[in-house]
């Protein structure tokens, strides 16, 4: 099988502003920070516990004729052609008429994804789901929690065939604190790196600032499985324009792309204002795939209003500048984010990590090296190591991925 090979049926023309250019000599093999599978169909249906196998998520042929996820409790399909559509011209992404020979191989085979990582010049990736992100949003949590362990499973054979560059981080349905430690024992068990939480805590009574998931963040750090929010997996963040009923379903569209990123926001708030850094220092939470451009001008603001408006608002005073917690304590993700190589100064150079977001439709995937080239120029040296490829095998343990 060679590189050409690894999406099944005929590749689509990949037409991009990269599209023609040699790939260059970047001086650095990155890893990826953020990269994703795709669900086979049997992936829940042969790993789930059999009490919900009746009820598992399953891949069926959609009206438009291609591949979409139903699950049981969640109104809309999830098509298959918008999570595997990397390197397509986005002019002719099948939304929801992709069959699933017809969608990256490399997404749930871990022969072919070894290929594409080849391809795009990248030495490993640190995985997260597709449909289960969507998932995260179930409002049942046993259900949830049925399906995440049956992710989970497969993910541990997918990332098996090749431990030295293909890491996965767990998914838990934090129906309670208890559950989330139990379930990241098994995520050590199953070599994972990290542990991915809802968007939103799903617990009606109390959110992720309260002191009750504590228990939590410390075993995160005593097990060294640092946490991560994903965006997309929160109902938070909609816009007034983006409500239902409020502009056409374009114009929501369009809005919700500039709000998605406001619920992964809202969790960093919670955290620091809630202090849970100040109560559990040596914390490590991933922000992950909100982009960096926006957080010098977030830090200024928490510091802000830390400054001005604390007294009235009764917020009381902390050990640390908000601004300290974000720049100690939140890792953040990126793909082509010109906006963050800029403003590298303005940053903490430690916590920023790149991804090729593969095979999502927005990866940079098969010209990441195309594209770092320009936007990593004008870095220095220490960190474009740091933010390709240093960061992300600190916080993860990754000094055995081939260099």
């Amino acid at each position: 099988m060679d590189a050409e090979t690894t999406r099944g049926g005929a590749i689509a023309e990949h037409v991009s502003q990269y599209a023609g250019e040699e790939a260059p000599d970047i001086g650095i093999r990155p890893i990826s920070s953020d990269s994703h599978i795709t669900e086979p169909p049997n992936c829940y249906i042969d790993y789930i516990d059999p009490a919900f196998r009746d009820r598992a998520p399953t891949a069926v042929i959609g009206p438009n004729g291609g591949h979409v996820f139903m699950v049981d409790g969640i109104d809309k399909p999830i098509p298959l052609g918008i999570i595997a559509a990397a390197g397509i011209d986005p002019k002719v992404i099948a939304f929801d008429k992709a069959k699933f020979d017809e969608i990256h191989r490399g997404g749930w085979d871990p022969a072919a994804r070894l290929l594409d990582q080849d391809r795009d010049g990248v030495a490993a990736e640190v995985i997260y789901p597709s449909v289960g992100m969507i998932l995260c949003n179930h409002p049942d949590i046993a259900y949830k929690h049925a399906c995440f362990t049956a992710y989970n499973r497969w993910l541990s054979e997918f990332c098996g065939h090749a431990p030295d560059r293909l890491f996965g981080i767990g998914q838990t349905a934090a129906g309670s604190p208890e559950q989330v430690v139990a379930d990241m024992r098994t995520f050590k068990d199953f070599g994972f790196r990290g542990v991915m939480l809802p968007g939103e805590a799903p617990i009606d009574d109390f959110d992720y600032d309260d002191p009750r998931w504590d228990a939590v963040w410390k075993a995160s750090v005593e097990m060294d499985l640092p946490i991560s929010f994903h965006i997309l997996t929160s109902g938070k963040g909609k816009s007034a324009v983006a409500v239902e009923g409020r502009g056409s379903p374009e114009v929501r569209t369009g809005a919700n792309q500039h709000t998605i990123l406001r619920a992964n926001q809202d969790n960093i708030s919670l955290l620091i204002w809630g202090r849970a850094f100040e109560r559990n220092p040596d914390l490590k939470v991933v922000c992950v795939e909100a982009d960096a451009g926006w957080a010098p001008h977030f830090m200024y603001r928490l510091d802000h209003f830390y400054n001005r408006h604390r007294f009235w608002s009764k917020m009381g005073s902390m050990e640390k500048l908000p601004s300290e917690y974000f720049h100690d304590n939140i890792y953040l993700t990126f793909q082509d984010d010109y906006v963050a190589f800029r403003m590298i100064d303005l940053m903490n150079p430690k916590r920023l990590m790149w991804a090729n977001d593969f095979p999502h439709s927005d990866s940079t995937w098969p010209w990441s090296r195309q594209m770092l080239a320009r936007h990593t120029a004008g870095l220095s040296a220490e960190n474009k190591q740091l933010i390709l490829r240093g960061n992300v095998t600190e916080l993860y343990h990754l000094e055995n991925v081939p260099a």
